[in-house]
């Protein structure tokens, strides 16, 4: 993954509207890769799914309390992807208080399997889902990757860890003193 561009997808997002009347002021926005990637260096977060325990306890909440960290670190956005859909993502940032981590919906999967982390969870009644990882991508390349372990379909364990973003920021960290 090391050096890897990232897969070139359009995303299908909702967007709030204020010009919009009703209690469903959005509308849809086409976003694509280099909108994400292009020109910025920003920490990717992939997980299972949106209001699942390990992913709405720990990794999404951790990575909006510590943005301020990453921020110092160089990070200009940090994102959460999902192989969920543009309103289920929208709901679980709302739920969640989220604010400075942006959600990226990937209701279809394609950027995730052009990644390489599509796995089936059929055994949690999941269907094909993102395996969890993290990165950082730096104007759409990848430099640093942080895959869970056990990579498979139907892992009967959810392995988190390697892409907590306590760990992804020490390793930000260290990187830059190796650096100077």
């Amino acid at each position: 993954m090391l050096g890897k561009k990232v897969p070139s997808v359009t995303f299908r997002t909702r967007v709030r509207d204020e010009t919009i009347d009703g209690p469903n002021p959005f509308r849809w926005e086409d976003k694509t890769s280099d909108d994400y990637f292009k020109g910025k260096k920003v920490v990717l977060f992939s997980l299972p799914g949106a209001f699942t325990p390990t992913c709405s306890t720990y990794q999404l909440p951790d990575f909006e309390k510590l943005f301020d960290e990453f921020k110092a670190e160089g990070i200009d956005e940090i994102y959460c992807i999902s192989v969920n859909d543009a309103f289920v993502m929208n709901a679980w940032a709302k739920a969640q208080g989220i604010d400075k981590v942006k959600v990226i919906p990937d209701g279809s999967g394609e950027f995730t399997r052009k990644m390489g982390m599509l796995v089936a969870k059929d055994n949690l009644g999941f269907g094909m889902r993102s395996w969890r990882y993290g990165a950082v991508v730096n104007d759409g390349l990848v430099e640093q990757w942080f895959e869970e372990e056990g990579f498979s379909d139907n892992c009967e364990s959810d392995p988190y860890g390697v892409s907590a973003p306590q760990n992804i920021l020490e390793k930000l960290r260290a990187s830059k003193v190796q650096a100077a």
